[in-house]
């Protein structure tokens, strides 16, 4: 598999502040090119307009992108610090296929031993869901939801051809909803498993095949 270049820059997109944070404490060291960790605001629209207005940089034109943060899983047994890879994500338009999935949980598994990594389609929310809903959405085959990874995606490929991928960690589950992210132990085991993934996310962005335009 070809390889990007040494200089090819990586855009990781998250909605909220605490998952910015946790982005920012990983350790980057294994970066190959530049790295722009980018919050994004909450919710599709907000995804849709920060994705579009970073990609109009000159110096994030050739960007991978990777939509990443918490989720709310939606099979049962999921457990809030589990991992998430979308092998495509859900909008109302249709999907958008992933890159690289199989290399992402290799990756994963390593970063955080122990943890548990699903893979399936991921599905677009504009709010949070709950309840029957998420039975629902289940029902389509997903296996969890959140509000920008479906959006960020979408808009990364509008904009332009590029490697796109979805990583998201389950806060809150069927039989572990959450109320409020940080104020319990669901919560903040999804921030400490956040916080440790980037050398997967960096191991997928050196090996992702570029395409050609």
């Amino acid at each position: 598999m070809a390889t990007p270049p040494a200089s090819a820059p990586l855009l990781i997109a998250c909605a909220l502040g605490i998952e910015r944070l946790a982005l920012r404490l990983g350790d980057h060291g294994g970066a190959d090119g530049p790295v722009t960790v980018l919050r994004t605001g909450m919710g599709p629209r907000s995804a849709e307009r920060s994705i579009t207005q970073a990609l109009a940089d000159p110096a994030l034109t050739e960007a991978s992108v990777l939509a990443t943060g918490f989720c709310a899983g939606l099979a049962p047994g999921m457990h809030p610090g589990d991992l998430v890879v979308a092998e495509e994500t859900r909008h109302p338009y249709g999907s958008t296929p992933c890159v690289g999935t199989e290399l992402l949980v290799k990756e994963l598994i390593r970063a955080v031993p122990g943890r548990t990594v699903h893979t399936g389609p991921v599905t677009g929310s504009d709010h949070v869901v709950r309840g029957q809903e998420r039975a629902d959405l289940l029902a389509t085959g997903a296996i969890a939801v959140d509000m920008e990874s479906a959006a960020t995606l979408l808009s990364a490929g509008r904009v332009g051809a590029r490697p796109v991928a979805a990583v998201r960690v389950v806060v809150d589950a069927p039989e572990h909803e959450l109320v409020r992210i940080g104020t319990v132990r669901g919560g903040i085991s999804a921030f400490r498993v956040l916080r440790s993934i980037l050398p997967a996310f960096f191991e997928w962005h050196r090996n992702v095949l570029l395409p050609r335009r």
